[in-house]
């Protein structure tokens, strides 16, 4: 990795004031204060950001102290790939959701980013043996037609959807709601580790953000946008995983939907999604077909 002065700037900024990309435009234009941003006064920092006067000298101060530090070794060492929105590896479909990251830290496979095959499988972090057998009919079909199955490594279902593709053969990814210095949950530090070289784990979070409750929400929206398709296994009606396909209906994307029984706690969010609309399915041959039908469409 070799950065340029420009992305030196973009990586220092980010580790310290991790903005999304709407508020980085604001740096970028009418002027670019962002190329000079070393010289910048806090007035002009403040005026661009819309912040505190306290806060952009904090920040000027910092990023000041932080330009001196050499980005490449350190992630270098970390085995981090930092991909910010201009580079050629940043996935497209990111700019079309509600506020893209401006940065994406990756480790391993990176070029996973570029297949734009990917479906997300999500569901309850208190899933049962009925998701893992949705997974057993699900998972295989997809990774036998090239899809990569994202997920966001949590308890229950995105920990299934991972080990049941790796199972088979297939590709995975794994968004985080931390930078790359924490594991969460620490009983996947196992299957972090592998999936950090065989595999895809992405964070918008620079590397020594803490797991924190709102992380999670906002990392949902990249799981469903960097997916063509939703597949949700179980959810309550309180689940977080609601949260995923509210993004992805917002993106215009298919949510497909496990049909589960009726007196099930873990299942009473999923139907309520297909009373909504939401795309019954009961096995991967149906999603490939769908998503095929779809695309000729288009």
């Amino acid at each position: 990795m070799i950065f340029s002065v420009d992305t030196q700037r973009l990586l220092a900024l980010h580790y310290i004031y991790p903005l999304p990309l709407q508020k980085l435009q604001q740096l970028l234009s009418p002027v670019d204060l962002l190329s000079y941003f070393e010289e910048a006064t806090p007035n002009e920092i403040a005026n661009a950001l819309q912040i505190s006067l306290h806060k952009a000298l904090q920040i000027s101060q910092s990023f000041r102290q932080i330009m001196t530090w050499s980005f490449e070794e350190a992630y270098e060492r970390s085995h981090i790939f930092p991909i910010p929105f201009h580079h050629p590896f940043y996935p497209a479909q990111l700019f079309e959701i509600s506020s893209p990251p401006t940065v994406l830290y990756v480790k391993g496979q990176y070029l996973q980013l570029m297949k734009g095959k990917q479906v997300a499988i999500i569901g309850s972090r208190k899933a049962t043996a009925y998701t893992k057998t949705a997974m057993d009919l699900i998972v295989p079909p997809l990774v036998e037609h090239g899809y990569t199955i994202v997920s966001g490594l949590a308890r229950g279902a995105d920990t299934m959807a991972h080990e049941a593709t790796i199972k088979v053969g297939g590709q995975t990814i794994a968004v985080l709601g931390h930078g790359f210095n924490y594991i969460y949950p620490k009983e996947n530090k196992a299957l972090a580790d592998s999936m950090a070289e065989h595999h895809l784990l992405v964070t918008e979070y620079p590397p020594y953000m803490k797991p924190e409750k709102w992380h999670f929400p906002m990392r949902n929206r990249i799981i469903s946008g960097l997916s063509q398709a939703i597949v949700v296994t179980e959810a309550s009606l309180r689940s977080g995983t609601l949260i995923t396909t509210e993004c992805a209906l917002e993106q215009g994307k298919d949510v497909f939907v496990v049909p589960g029984p009726i007196d099930a706690e873990q299942s009473k969010g999923t139907n309520r999604l297909l009373v909504e609309g939401a795309i019954p399915v009961c096995n991967g041959h149906e999603i490939v077909a769908s998503l095929a039908l779809f695309s000729n469409k288009n």
